[in-house]
C-alpha cells in the first residue's frame, strides 16, 4: 500500500513532540488501553492535529452512523449501505465481550480489500463507513468501519485504539483496530477472522495510534522484537 506509507513514517519532529508530551495516564477505572502496555510498547500522547485525514473524519463518520441506525426501512428508502450497518448492530446488540468483537471483525472482513488509489483515485485515503460500506478499501478503512460499529454499539473512546504499525513478517505498513475488553488487548485484523491478544502479535511493531481525542507514538524496548 504505496499510499499508506505515508501515513507509517513519523517524522522526527513530530516524534520528538509526541515523546516529550504527557504520557497517558494509567489505572483507570473502566479499561484503558493507555495502561495495558499496547503490543509491549510505552506510549506517548499528542495532539491530532497532524493527521488531517483522521480529524476530518471523525464527525462526518459519527454523523453518517447515527443516519445508518435511525433510517426506518418501512417509511425511508434505507441505502444498502444502512441496511447493513443495522444487520451488523442487530446481531452485534446481542452480543458482549470478545463475541461482540469477533462478530464485528467477521461482518467487515466480508468486504474485499481494495486499495486506495484503485477505489478513491488517491494514494491514501481515510474511508468514511459509508464509503467502505460502498466500495470497500484497505486496512484502515477496515480499522475505522470497526471503530465506529463498536463506538455505537457502545464501547468507549478510550477502549479503542486504530494503531499504525509495521508487519515485520512481510515488511510492510499496515492498521489495525485495537480494543480493551477486561484486563486484555484484543486485535481486530482484515487478515483474520481470528481475534486474538496484542501478544500474540510478535512481529507487529506500532508506530502510533488514534482515537477520538488524542494521537500516542509508541516505542517498543531495544531488542524486544517478539513476545514470550
Amino acid at each position: 500500500m504505496p499510499g499508506f506509507l505515508a501515513l507509517f513514517s513519523v517524522t522526527a519532529s513530530l516524534l520528538l513532540a509526541l515523546m516529550t508530551a504527557q504520557p497517558a495516564l494509567c489505572g483507570e477505572a473502566l479499561p484503558d488501553i493507555g495502561s495495558m502496555q499496547l503490543f509491549g510498547t510505552r506510549e506517548f500522547r499528542g495532539p491530532l492535529r497532524a493527521l488531517t485525514g483522521w480529524t476530518s473524519l471523525i464527525d462526518r463518520a459519527a454523523d453518517q452512523t447515527r443516519g445508518f441506525a435511525a433510517c426506518d426501512g418501512a417509511t425511508a428508502d434505507c441505502s444498502a449501505a444502512a441496511l447493513s450497518w443495522q444487520m451488523m448492530l442487530e446481531r452485534g446488540g446481542q452480543l458482549q465481550g470478545v463475541d461482540r468483537l469477533v462478530w464485528v471483525n467477521r461482518f467487515f472482513n466480508r468486504w474485499p480489500y481494495r486499495m486506495d488509489l484503485e477505489v478513491y483515485g488517491k494514494s491514501d485515503y481515510w474511508a468514511s463507513p459509508e464509503e467502505f460500506l460502498s466500495y470497500s478499501g484497505d486496512c484502515e478503512d477496515y480499522s475505522i468501519a470497526k471503530y465506529f460499529a463498536l463506538r455505537q454499539l457502545g464501547v468507549p473512546q478510550q477502549q479503542l485504539r486504530i494503531v499504525v504499525l509495521k508487519d515485520a513478517i512481510r515488511n510492510i505498513a499496515h492498521a489495525v483496530l485495537a480494543v480493551a475488553e477486561s484486563d486484555k488487548i484484543y486485535i481486530l485484523d482484515n487478515l483474520s477472522e481470528l481475534v486474538l491478544e496484542d501478544r500474540r502479535y510478535g512481529h507487529y511493531q506500532p508506530q502510533y495510534s488514534v482515537n477520538e481525542q488524542y494521537r500516542w507514538a509508541h516505542i517498543r524496548p531495544a531488542g524486544q522484537l517478539y513476545f514470550k
